[in-house]
């Protein structure tokens, strides 16, 4: 397994090499201090399985860095790693295609978690995240599963969408639920044309905003 590194600190570059290496133990680690850097080392190593990316480099943005990975190395992982976590930020990387968003204050054993995560094919989005996205006027009134049934989500479905909640795989989903992993797909396209998104991590994020929680309170 190869993961890169980009980030133009060195101690932060550091700080990243200890946590992977204590995920996986035989996992070949590249190091870029810029965007310039980081493309010459996906293009010498296409096999690389994730990226941890800076958005703030000395040469370039961030997010161009990203696009270019997304449409040069479409099946490699990218986590964005950033020492802002406002919503503008957030939106942005998701938007270009990242399948998580790690700020640089989490704590080690959390980052620990959200590279699992990403390394087994979920997606991570911090849970404060989520929780702001949510707005103060839903906080306390979550949505019931009735309401997501309006929707024209079947209870199945509603499933899926509560394991995506929770950043699981589609072949986790499966084997959770009990069924093929095309059919998990298909319930993710009608669940995803059904709340107006695109992606996975869209749909997290609109859900989020709407307070849903999973198991639902009794009485909601």
């Amino acid at each position: 397994m190869k993961v890169l590194v980009v980030d133009d600190h060195a101690l932060i570059r550091a700080a990243l090499h200890a946590v992977l290496k204590q995920l996986k133990r035989e996992a070949v680690i590249f190091e870029a201090s810029s965007g310039r850097e980081a493309m010459h080392i996906v293009e010498e190593h296409p096999d690389i399985s994730l990226i941890l990316l800076d958005i703030n480099l000395p040469d370039r943005d961030g997010f161009s860095v990203l696009c270019e990975l997304r449409d040069r190395y479409a099946r490699t992982a990218v986590v964005i790693l950033s020492s802002s976590d406002d919503q503008d930020t957030v939106r942005r990387a998701f938007k270009f295609g990242a399948l998580g968003f790690i700020p640089k204050t989490t704590e080690r054993e959390v980052m620990l978690k959200a590279i699992e995560l990403v390394f087994s094919g979920g997606v991570y989005i911090p849970l404060e995240i989520l929780e702001k996205t949510a707005g103060p006027r839903h906080a306390n009134k979550p949505v019931a599963p009735d309401s997501l049934k309006g929707l024209g989500l079947t209870d199945r479905q509603i499933e899926v969408l509560a394991l995506l909640m929770k950043g699981k795989s589609n072949k986790v989903i499966a084997t959770i639920l009990n069924m093929a992993v095309p059919t998990v797909k298909n319930h993710i396209t009608v669940v995803l044309k059904t709340l107006g998104v695109a992606t996975r991590t869209e749909a997290i994020i609109k859900v989020g905003k709407m307070g849903w929680e999973w198991p639902p309170k009794s009485g909601s």
